[in-house]
């Protein structure tokens, strides 16, 4: 027997959903309109499936699902490409929004991408045969960045995110280590855009951007640099 999973989204209006997916390559390979809207768009092995409706609230979407990738790092890099020239830029915020790549605590490399109908996709590649959470760190700013970033990029809670980056950037007796500082600085800034806090992120992104790094950490926050860039274009 063969088996296939295939996830079916809500979203108020399916035109701009559809138009969205189209941007990232995506083919539109079945359309209703009546007597209740549906679609479905595939691309790759990738098959989502829409339908309509109208009390539907995306920016209160908890519709979400996982895609599994063995190269999350193209896909990451070929999605940005296609929205900056469909958008002009790559929309790190509101609705629709492409978010950075992290290495997630459970054995997972991963993306998200969330439709203009506040639908989450999940997009990964295993790092690690053993899927389970790694236990928090013990040290301060470590725990803090584990937790902060599970609940931005795994939980999509950029709210929860910013009172765990408050709460331990506050601490007077500790100080995180210029590598610690730049990381909780960069998803400080992430989740004050997803939150429409257009002053805390300009303060985030002006400070990590002072934060002083040796090349060899330079090297070992790539991402977080890269991240650093895109958020303040």
């Amino acid at each position: 027997m063969e088996e296939k999973t295939i996830p079916i989204l809500p979203c108020r209006t399916i035109q701009p959903v559809l138009d969205f997916y189209a941007a990232l390559g995506f083919k539109v390979t079945f359309q209703q309109k009546s007597p209740n809207p549906y679609a479905v768009v595939e691309r790759g092995g990738i098959q989502l499936h829409f339908f309509g409706m109208k009390q539907y609230e995306p920016a209160e979407s908890y519709s979400t699902c996982y895609i599994h990738t063995d190269d999350v790092d193209g896909l990451h890099e070929a999605f940005r490409g296609r929205l900056k020239a469909a958008y002009g830029r790559i929309p790190t915020r509101g609705l629709p929004r492409i978010g950075p790549l992290r290495d997630m605590s459970y054995g997972m490399r991963q993306f998200l991408v969330t439709d203009p109908g506040g639908n989450c996709l999940r997009i990964g590649q295993r790092t690690s045969q053993d899927q389970h959470h790694r236990p928090a760190p013990g040290e301060t700013f470590s725990r803090a960045l584990h937790h902060a970033s599970l609940l931005a990029d795994s939980k999509d809670d950029p709210a929860g995110a910013a009172k765990v980056i408050d709460r331990v950037l506050r601490i007077e007796d500790e100080r995180p280590t210029p590598v610690q500082l730049l990381r909780l600085l960069v998803l400080r800034a992430d989740v004050a855009g997803r939150l429409d806090d257009e002053e805390t992120a300009r303060s985030a992104l002006a400070q990590a951007a002072a934060v002083h790094l040796t090349d060899q950490e330079r090297e070992s926050v790539a991402d977080d640099l890269e991240r650093l860039e895109e958020l303040g274009g």
